[in-house]
């Protein structure tokens, strides 16, 4: 479940870029200008990163028992999908970082090489905390998807000065059943909703961000900027997404309440992967004469919005979607 911590960073440091855009459009810009705005990542980026590690801490950590340094193995929890959202958290908070930094006015090669540095920073110091933590441990695995992320950014800035393929993610409420079922023994009845809040939380906010089977993590590509022919839409794109559907723990759909086991009937609920392909839309290729709204599209093209689509799954089944929305 820590992707929501992830993403709420992604989402928080887009929003900062944002701002920060609009602030640009009231000042001119001079070297000095181009200082201040450095001063402003540097000061204003350890702030934030400062006070959501501690606030991390504060909210999320203390709440557990602490204890030496240690791993942990959590390959195939959740069916990857927490692996795929550290690359994409790892990748998207890099990409934030350089834009930041060469709208202060610093050299490609530095804005890259401390955008990707950026990125690490952050994800790593999330698996330090979970190192310390009695709850669960370093994980190689997360480490891998965040360099998987970082690296991604990194190669493409380097070689073609612009991100063709990009990470997003996408998110839509589900509904579960509220029917009841018993535990094995007949002495306690419980609901998939019932458990879907425990796991996943019961508003908007923490389901969009802890509901795995809600997320799709996608690999956008933008065909038109490997072509030299202008006739394909520059704002059109192909995206490969990856979820997975009826999670209700890490590893399996069992657990206990008051020493009561309760198992989530595997034929009606098959745990399985999806992999979609869809149209995307590349919203930083859309034209306007807004510098503050190209931000704003910028910003949100971490964002996969709902498109027609094809689904592929391990139960071996092909499904159409007119419009594919999580």
């Amino acid at each position: 479940m820590k992707s929501v911590i992830h993403i709420t960073l992604c989402l928080l440091l887009s929003f900062c870029y944002v701002y920060a855009q609009k602030v640009e459009n009231v000042v001119s810009i001079q070297d000095s200008i181009n200082k201040k705005r450095q001063n402003l990542i540097l000061y204003g980026g350890s702030a934030i990163y400062g006070g959501l590690s501690t606030g991390l801490y504060l909210t999320w950590y203390k709440k557990y028992d602490q204890r030496n340094f240690h791993f942990f193995n959590d390959a195939g929890e959740w069916r990857d999908m927490d692996k795929a959202g550290h690359v994409f958290s790892a990748y998207l908070q890099s990409d934030f970082m350089y834009q930041s930094l060469k709208w202060a006015g610093v050299t490609e090669k530095k804005s890259i090489f401390y955008g990707a540095l950026a990125g690490m920073a952050f994800q790593t110091t999330i698996e330090v905390m979970d190192g310390f933590s009695s709850e669960w441990g370093f994980s190689a695995a997360d480490m891998l998807s965040n360099v998987a992320g970082v690296s991604s950014f990194v190669l493409q800035q380097k070689h073609w000065g612009e991100q063709r393929i990009r990470f997003k993610m996408s998110s839509w409420p589900k509904k579960y059943s509220t029917d009841l079922f018993t535990s094995e023994t007949g002495l306690f009845e419980t609901s998939i909703q019932a458990r879907s809040e425990t796991l996943f939380g019961n508003n908007f906010q923490e389901r969009f961000l802890k509901d795995y089977n809600a997320q799709t993590i996608w690999l956008s590509v933008n065909p038109s900027s490997f072509m030299d022919t202008k006739k394909f839409p520059e704002w059109l794109a192909i995206a490969v997404g990856y979820s997975a559907e009826n999670m209700f723990g890490g590893y399996s759909n069992s657990w206990e309440i008051n020493d009561e086991n309760i198992i989530i009937d595997p034929v009606l609920y098959p745990r399985y992967s999806q992999f979609i392909l869809a149209l995307d839309y590349d919203l930083s290729k859309i034209k306007t004469k807004s510098p503050f709204l190209k931000t704003v599209l910028g910003a949100l093209n971490g964002i996969k919005f709902p498109a027609p689509a094809i689904e592929y799954n391990t139960l071996n089944e092909f499904r159409f979607y007119l419009v594919f929305r999580n």
